[in-house]
């Protein structure tokens, strides 16, 4: 993920606001103004956000993997604990793509 992205990510509340649905629907990529579109859209878009972040996550902590299977070699290690604390912190994928689509930063178009 881009510096520019993480930068977005921190800086967004993670508290869940509502929303007004009417602007939403506004923003669609038909003309008939479809909540339901807006939704489908930007639930798409939080699936692509939540797996980069998984991914990512994953990669980070694949450093602190122990690939033995004996239980007395468990061990707690602080820095993945305060990695997996950081992406804890991190505002819900959902709220990162509502704001995508809110800033117009989202394009969606129809497969014919």
């Amino acid at each position: 993920m881009d510096k520019s992205k993480k930068i977005k990510m921190t800086q967004t509340s993670p508290l869940i606001e509502t929303q007004n649905l009417e602007l939403m629907a506004k923003r669609t990529i038909s003309e008939t103004s479809n909540v339901y579109e807006a939704l489908a859209v930007i639930s798409r878009r939080a699936n692509q956000i939540s797996a980069e972040i998984k991914q990512e996550l994953h990669s980070k902590l694949e450093d602190f993997a122990s690939h033995t299977d004996s239980l007395e070699e468990i061990h707690e290690n602080r820095e993945q604990i305060e990695i997996s604390k950081s992406y804890e912190k991190l505002p819900h994928a959902t709220i990162l793509a509502t704001k995508e689509f809110q800033e117009d930063g989202l394009a969606a178009r129809y497969n014919d």
